[in-house]
């Protein structure tokens, strides 16, 4: 009987020590992962690496206010960076001589004493905008500078034949109000061409996402030395102005 409980104790003894040591193992050994979450794609072409691609051109359409009217323009627009982008700009606008007042006559016609040339300025700017505060300012309103250079035309058409003047008290009159409308005098007009430029701020609205829209004021500038003739006797050197321009475009 004491033979038999020495043996129970002994394989009880070893018993306890293997115990020990198995656990102690485990303890220390590395997990081993879940095969079932961790796995490779048969297709590999499941997983594809990112192909975003920031939409870097844009085009659209230009609205231009100024004293002397409005003017209609398309752009192009290709952006270098973050801050730096380059544009394409042609616009036709209306020149007009601070001396010009319409006048109206019994039966509702409109005309200028004294105007002698319509004046259509048309200029093709290559310009450059550059961004203001890109880190400082959200990304739905992105101030920005801008200057431009390019030829710059100036198509001048007549405005009356010269018999419907008659000279009065100093001043020229009418004595046909049946003025030349517009689509007839272009037959008769010429162009006039000069180097032109401008310089403006403005800025951008809403996130980059499709379309385009701005804000923006320029000042051209368009010399003629030898001047042009709008009103009778009176010759303007400088054409241009302050310009308000409304953009909206489409990004690609």
């Amino acid at each position: 009987m004491e033979y038999k409980a020495n043996t129970y104790r002994t394989v009880l003894f070893l018993f306890l020590i293997a115990f020990f040591f198995c656990t102690d193992t485990f303890a220390q050994s590395p997990a081993i992962p879940d095969t079932t979450i961790i796995f490779t794609p048969s297709n590999p072409n499941l997983i594809q690496p990112q192909s975003y691609r920031p939409l870097a051109r844009a085009w659209g359409l230009d609205l231009l206010m100024s004293n002397n009217g409005f003017g209609l323009g398309l752009f192009y627009r290709y952006e270098l960076n973050d801050e730096l982008s380059l544009m394409l700009n042609f616009a036709v606008s209306d020149v007009k001589d601070e001396a010009e007042f319409e006048q109206y006559d019994i039966y509702g016609n409109s005309f200028v004493p004294g105007k002698k040339n319509r004046l259509l300025m048309i200029p093709l700017m290559v310009s450059a905008q550059y961004r203001l505060f890109k880190d400082d300012i959200v990304d739905n309103f992105r101030p920005f500078i801008t200057a431009g250079l390019g030829p710059t035309m100036v198509f001048v058409a007549p405005y009356a034949h010269p018999t419907d003047y008659y000279f009065q008290d100093g001043t020229y009159a009418y004595t046909d109000p049946g003025k030349i409308d517009f689509f007839t005098s272009l037959k008769y007009g010429k162009m006039r061409y000069t180097l032109g430029g401008y310089i403006g701020a403005g800025a951008y609205f809403g996130m980059e996402k499709g379309t385009l829209t701005g804000l923006s004021v320029k000042y051209f500038l368009a010399p003629f030395p030898d001047g042009i003739e709008i009103m009778e006797g009176g010759f303007i050197r400088n054409f241009g102005g302050l310009f308000i321009t409304l953009t909206f475009g489409s990004l690609f």
